[in-house]
């Protein structure tokens, strides 16, 4: 990506972030009074992932209940499912709310905010943690060049359906294959695939 691109693209997630920002902050702040009227726990979740500057606290509002990974931790079976896809199909932490939530990706629009703050962008690889990004292996290079996206070729591709090594493949191909009009077809297809709720949970 030539330093004019990266202009750009950062020209268009301040913007983009901003306006949106704006426009869902109503339907954020509804979010959290039910969350937090739910169990009386916090209103957001910091996951700690990785960037091309370090790691950082992606914001999320949150979906689980309180102390989620005592509950993990407790159960091995679950556990092993975890390390594996890094994800659970029925996870038993998430609350209601926070199943209807993730299930319109309600939960990821604070993210909007490490998109202003220039720890994300609103299109880049999928958002990994430390620990995943040791499974990337020789592919973990993506992450040092690239920002993290609120959402990515392998969001629009089926999202948590798609095996891990085949969201690093993705990922390697959006990095490799990066184009602004790719970005706005991403962008594009991002509100179909989230209406229809493929492969969130």
């Amino acid at each position: 990506m030539t330093q004019k691109a990266r202009i750009i693209k950062r020209v268009v997630d301040t913007v983009g972030a901003s306006v949106l920002l704006v426009v869902l902050a109503p339907l954020i702040a509804v979010c959290a009074l039910l969350i937090k009227l739910q169990d009386g726990g916090p209103v957001f979740h910091r996951r700690r992932v990785v960037g091309p500057n370090g790691e950082f606290d992606a914001f999320k509002l949150r979906t689980m209940c309180p102390r989620a990974d005592d509950i993990l931790q407790r159960e091995p079976t679950l556990r092993r499912e975890f390390e594996l896809n890094s994800k659970l199909r029925n996870d038993p932490r998430i609350t209601p709310f926070g199943a209807f939530l993730r299930k319109l990706s309600l939960d990821e629009c604070p993210q909007l905010w490490n998109v202003l703050r220039g720890e994300m962008s609103l299109v880049g690889p999928r958002m990994i943690t430390a620990d995943e990004l040791k499974r990337y292996g020789e592919a973990g290079w993506i992450f040092r060049a690239t920002k993290p996206g609120l959402t990515g070729f392998w969001q629009v591709q089926g999202r948590q359906e798609v095996p891990f090594e085949q969201r690093v493949q993705m990922d390697l191909f959006y990095v490799q294959n990066w184009s602004l009009r790719l970005d706005c077809e991403i962008l594009l297809r991002t509100p179909l695939v989230v209406l229809r709720g493929v492969g969130a949970y």
